[in-house]
């Protein structure tokens, strides 16, 4: 599903960046709209009649965004689902469970030293 929309939405990303840049712009007819008044389109009057470029526009424009909103939304709202149920330890439960068991392979050591003074006094425990 996720596949699906992402492809969509980058399909109509490229859409519609080209769709705008096939379009002419409202201010390409301003020497007509000052010069003359017989020009139908001016760009400061009344816009006229949709375009299909521009309608095709508004329709990849809300594909677009309707995209963006279900991507955003399933990105917030991770499934937990899983397709592996059994599997139940973490990584952190698998690292407490090899630091037990090298913890009883490991041989218990004396924490009492003895250390003797260097003018040759007897020997003496720290604890």
């Amino acid at each position: 599903m996720t596949i699906l929309v992402l492809s969509i939405h980058i399909i109509s990303c490229v859409l519609l960046i080209l769709i705008v840049l096939l379009q002419t712009g409202k201010g390409a007819d301003m020497g007509a709209s000052f010069g003359s008044a017989s020009g139908g389109q001016s760009l400061f009057g009344g816009s006229g009649p949709a375009t299909a470029l521009s309608k095709i526009t508004t329709v990849v424009a809300v594909i677009f965004m309707l995209t963006s909103l279900t991507m955003a939304y399933t990105s917030g709202h991770k499934s937990s689902k899983t397709i592996m149920p059994a599997v139940t330890t973490t990584v952190a439960d698998k690292n407490s469970d090899a630091d037990k068991t090298a913890e009883k392979k490991l041989p218990k050591v004396d924490n009492t030293a003895k250390t003797t003074s260097p003018a040759g006094q007897p020997a003496t425990e720290k604890k």
